[in-house]
């Protein structure tokens, strides 16, 4: 399977976070993300789960990269593709829907001492903002 992760820079050095509402890893902070639908892009497939999942509307400033550890996801072998995301504007009203329980929004400083789900923590890393 292919799923994209977003990685939601937010004002003054913070990022969006999503609490899972379902298995695996629920209850657990995570970046906003998911299965990408058939017949559409990856581009395409950040945005909307990015706004599906955090009412944000995005636009992708660069790719992070792929991420493809088949013990990544306990689902299966699933690949992520991770994209650094802004919001497209500053009056977007972040708030949790569809597949998160909750939203937080997290100051960059704090994500190492965090416990994310699945390579989160990885990808966030390997996005250059810590």
């Amino acid at each position: 399977m292919v799923a994209v992760d977003a990685v939601i820079k937010y004002p003054e050095n913070h990022i969006v976070l999503i609490r899972r509402k379902n298995p695996p890893f629920k209850g657990e902070l995570a970046l906003p993300g998911g299965f990408v639908n058939v017949g559409e892009n990856v581009e395409e497939a950040c945005i909307r789960e990015a706004y599906e999942e955090t009412n944000i509307n995005v636009k992708i400033v660069n790719l992070i990269n792929v991420f493809s550890d088949p013990k990544r996801d306990p689902r299966g072998h699933n690949i992520s593709i991770a994209y650094l995301c802004e919001p497209l504007t500053k009056s977007e009203n972040p708030i949790a829907k569809d597949d998160a329980q909750s939203l937080e929004i997290v100051q960059v400083s704090k994500i190492k001492t965090l416990k994310l789900a699945f390579d989160h923590k990885d990808i966030i890393i390997a996005s250059g903002i810590l």
